[in-house]
């Protein structure tokens, strides 16, 4: 008998030295600890002019930046011991035996310590609840409330964890701490962040004009022929705005799913790797660069002025008009911009099809062609539904563009933006607008469920595929060619134009080559102390790169994770989750933008000035394409790669780590990219977020745009685009490719 024979008979003996269920409780006890560490160590408010851990040494002292324990004790905010009996009562919870009564105290401890301050702080930090109300619970020392800080929001994180522990000890999520702890603190963050200032922002538009509350008055604001007028069928000049959305939307994302799709295949099954690069750096172009030098680049080519109205009338004698403003611009215009997000989701899906699948085909002597159509195409609809989603939303959601090149055609983004910043400042019309977004956006996804239903896509399994994808058929590869290559040429052409006008001393007058532009914005000397940064655009360029670089990697976590509990887990409200972490883009960013000033301008919450508010639009603005590209991939892995690794007694967390999240690279990529551009080049979420400390990029060259300085602008965008094709690249580089095992 050899050695290794009693070895199964050892590992059925019991556990591991690493079990979760046998170490849970240490997992309750570091929380405990965290929460109260955060009592004692942290201040608990925040702090208007330095970061709150810079005074962690005074947080026995003041009032400002006392900790939550002298917050309490010293000066009088007694709500602040419910918190704090929350944890204590945690730590009862922590030394009984795991089980459903367990549960029950760790439900207890988190509601009432996580309840009891979030609702004091909202109550009492809420404008007109006066201290008389809460006088006889808590003092009079009550209405003297600043917002969270980072003793606040370390402990309530742990009462929240406590609490998703408390359920899952109660036998939900299958018992599973850590899916239950991510499903909580998901839900709470998009709660907190999406729903509570959308919906604060929407409520106006119950809201009459005499400030009555009723259905009434959104029912006649959404119900106008001025948003759903059919006058365009019956021979008027125009139809209602939301027509004209609806329209644009469908159109764009076919436009932008069938390109995509077609420059993803051409990258990985047309002719090898040799159109990779130059495919993936033409196709970034319109997603690193702000949306006004798309449109600058297209007037400069078909505007009254343009190129091409010049050629018509000197070989045809065609008049120059105003032909491409309108739907048919901002159509070209959104084409343009959204087709290299569906580029990246559709990349990944493409990587994702298992070559044995097509040569199985094969030796059934299908012909390529038929292959290609029955078995190829079919295993990419995931991903088609998911670009045409995505592509949906971000049309209707898209405020650059139609201001630029839309002329007389109206969409519900630029009435937003007019009904709230311009003469009339009708906050209940624009609500009732953003509401028609919503419905089209939920509509939208619903048909995606409804058309997707509980199909397999599984392409990628346990078992090792060696095999050779497949080549595109003949017929295929001229097609992918023939749209592809022309629309990259396309692509090339608009950005040559665009970007001459930063080396140019004046477009349009005098053409003489200069880096003058670049020397106003970017210079730098040396100084009697040295390096001395003296253009004028360092200051937003440094702050537009560190909350890049902040959310960017918080964007894309947070939105794999999101993607990972949808499609690894089932539980009530899984609908309602999904829709909450797409409403962001289902809002213009004009709208989130100006939500997060209401809903942050006061305590508990209060964000307003700070780059903390600017980080957390930028992630939740950019959350919406992390969650589809990575519901996508995990369509196409199957379930049985976790069932092993979980049979194998590892933790869901070290499944997800050492299993799942190897083979998401494709998809993390996606969303590390687009949430770091989109982050830099965004406009309208953030306009009226930016303060003079915290400017940015996009608001500096609106600025010059403003000022007619179109020279520093496009000098500025071309830097932009250096150094986001760099990170791009170093993206790439630190992340990798996905692997599968084929030759």
């Amino acid at each position: 008998m050899t050695s290794s024979t009693p070895q199964p008979a050892l590992a059925a003996q019991g556990p591991p030295a690493y079990s979760p269920r046998v170490n849970a409780n240490r997992a309750i006890r570091a929380w405990v600890a965290l929460g109260l560490l955060a009592y004692l160590l942290l201040p608990w408010y925040a702090l208007q002019d330095r970061n709150g851990l810079s005074v962690v040494p005074f947080v026995f002292g003041a009032d400002d930046t006392g900790n939550g324990l002298i917050q309490a004790a010293r000066y009088g905010r007694s709500w602040l011991w419910l918190g704090l009996a929350g944890l204590m009562l945690a730590a009862l919870g922590a030394s009984m035996n795991p089980g459903r009564r367990q549960g029950s105290v760790l439900i207890a401890a988190g509601l009432a310590g996580a309840l009891g301050l979030g609702l004091s702080g909202f109550l009492i930090g809420a404008k007109g609840w006066s201290y008389a109300w809460l006088g006889a619970a808590f003092g009079e020392l009550a209405t003297n409330q600043f917002g969270i800080g980072w003793g606040g929001f370390v402990a309530l994180a742990a009462l929240m964890v406590l609490l998703a522990f408390g359920i899952a000890r109660r036998g939900y999520f299958k018992g599973d701490l850590f899916i239950a702890s991510a499903v909580v603190a998901c839900a709470a963050l998009m709660a907190v962040f999406i729903m509570f200032p959308v919906l604060k922002a929407l409520s106006s538009a119950f809201y009459a004009e005499d400030g009555q509350l009723g259905v009434g008055a959104l029912w006649d604001r959404v119900a106008s022929d001025r948003n759903f007028g059919l006058d365009c069928v019956v021979g008027g000049v125009r139809c209602g705005v939301a027509w004209n959305t609806l329209f644009l939307g469908v159109l764009t994302a076919a436009a932008t799913t069938l390109l995509g799709t077609l420059m993803a295949l051409m990258a990985e099954r047309a002719g090898g790797r040799r159109f990779s690069t130059p495919l993936n750096v033409l196709a970034m172009m319109p997603i690193i660069t702000p949306p006004f030098v798309v449109g600058l680049g297209l007037i400069l080519l078909f505007g009254r002025a343009g190129i091409v109205n010049q050629l018509l009338e000197q070989a045809l004698g065609i008049a120059p008009s105003r032909w491409f403003y309108g739907w048919f611009g901002i159509w070209v215009a959104q084409t343009f911009a959204f087709t290299p997000i569906a580029f990246m989701i559709m990349r990944g899906v493409v990587q994702g099809v298992a070559p044995s699948l097509e040569e199985a085909a094969q030796t059934l002597r299908a012909s390529p062609q038929r292959t290609f159509m029955t078995v190829t195409l079919p295993l990419l609809k995931p991903g088609l539904a998911n670009a045409f989603l995505v592509g949906f939303i971000e049309s209707m959601a898209d405020f650059g563009n139609p201001i630029v090149v839309g002329g007389q055609f109206s969409v519900l983004s630029t009435e937003i933006f007019f009904a709230i910043v311009g003469a009339q400042y009708d906050q209940g019309r624009a609500a009732s607008l953003a509401w028609i977004l919503t419905l089209f956006a939920l509509a939208v996804f619903a048909i995606q469920r409804a058309i997707l239903g509980r199909q397999s896509y599984t392409t990628v399994s346990g078992k090792g595929d060696a095999g050779i994808a497949m080549p595109l058929p003949p017929r295929v590869r001229k097609i992918v060619y023939g749209v592809a290559l022309p629309w990259m040429a396309f692509t090339l052409v608009v950005y040559l134009f665009a970007f001459a006008g930063g080396f140019v001393q004046t477009w349009g007058r005098d053409y003489t080559l200069t880096l003058a532009h670049f020397r106003t914005a970017f210079a730098i000397e040396w100084g009697q102390f040295g390096l001395v940064w003296a253009g004028t655009a360092w200051n937003s360029f440094f702050t537009t790169v560190k909350l890049a670089a902040i959310s960017a990697p918080m964007t894309a976590t947070l939105g794999l994770m999101i993607a990972y509990l949808l499609a690894r887990t089932e539980f009530k409200g899984q609908g309602l989750f999904e829709f909450a972490a797409l409403l962001a883009f289902a809002i213009p960013g004009t709208v989130l933008g100006v939500s997060y000033i209401l809903a942050f301008n006061v305590p508990p919450f209060e964000l307003t000035g700070t780059a903390l508010i600017i980080v957390l639009c930028f992630m939740f603005r950019n959350l919406p394409v992390g969650v589809r590209a990575g519901t996508a991939a995990f369509k196409q892995l199957d379930k049985s790669l976790d069932e092993a690794s979980l049979m194998l007694r590892a933790s869901s967390l070290q499944t997800l780590r050492y299993v799942v999240l190897p083979l998401l690279k494709p998809a993390l990529v996606a969303a590390l990219i687009y949430s770091f551009v989109r982050a830099i080049t965004t406009v309208s979420a953030v306009i009226f977020l930016v303060t003079a400390e915290n400017e940015l990029a996009t608001t500096y060259i609106i600025g010059r745009v403003g000022n007619g300085d179109y020279g520093v602008a496009l000098a500025y965008c071309t830097v932009l685009i250096v150094l986001m094709s760099g990170a791009i690249a170093l993206i790439n580089f630190l992340v990798g490719e996905r692997r599968l095992g084929r030759r």
